[in-house]
């Protein structure tokens, strides 16, 4: 079963970017925001070179750049815990009438938790937990409403994600917030 998506759908999907690098100006020079913005122009994590380029223009945050690595290079076990935690909550929302049914809908669902560990680890290396933009959110809410995506699940897998990662990290304390911010923004949606 294929299914095509509306040009109001494909527009929203363009539109809803929710990582901003706007207000990091004060903190990085132009040329590392370039490495975030290439990052999140591919849909990818930050690279190695882009980690290493980072550090060495902001050596004081080496531990929050390796933290933003250590992520990147678990994300596929993390994901998959949330998706078990989501998973757990509502053992029908992937079958017949559940909200994420069919199984496209679903590895949507799984796709949109690895992006917004790959968002949150851009404002773990750039040490901002304000990573997020305003008119990116608007329009993944718009997404979601046209979708009939089901909020409390997709807050409960990044509520997993955050709960997967910082079990992993030796400082949990330090990099919740990045989490919060994020979880905070979805829970905003209606």
């Amino acid at each position: 079963m294929t299914t095509q998506l509306s040009d109001y759908i494909k527009e929203l999907i363009t539109k809803a970017r929710i990582v901003s690098f706007a207000n990091w100006q004060d903190s990085y020079p132009p040329e590392i925001i370039q490495h975030f913005q290439a990052a999140d122009d591919h849909g990818r994590y930050l690279t190695d070179d882009d980690l290493h380029q980072i550090k060495a223009c902001s050596p004081d945050t080496e531990s929050l750049i390796n933290t933003a690595q250590f992520l990147r290079d678990n994300a596929s076990d993390i994901i998959s815990e949330a998706r078990e935690t989501v998973l757990a909550q509502y053992p029908d929302i992937t079958k017949p009438g559940g909200s994420l049914y069919p199984a496209p809908r679903a590895e949507a669902c799984w796709r949109d938790f690895w992006h917004f560990l790959r968002c949150i680890t851009y404002g773990i290396a750039g040490s901002s937990t304000q990573f997020t933009s305003a008119e990116g959110l608007h329009y993944m809410n718009l997404l979601y409403k046209e979708l009939q995506v089901p909020i409390a699940a997709m807050v409960l897998g990044l509520e997993g994600i955050k709960a997967a990662s910082l079990k992993r990290l030796s400082e949990p304390d330090t990099i919740a917030p990045y989490f919060e911010h994020l979880i905070n923004q979805l829970k905003k949606f209606s």
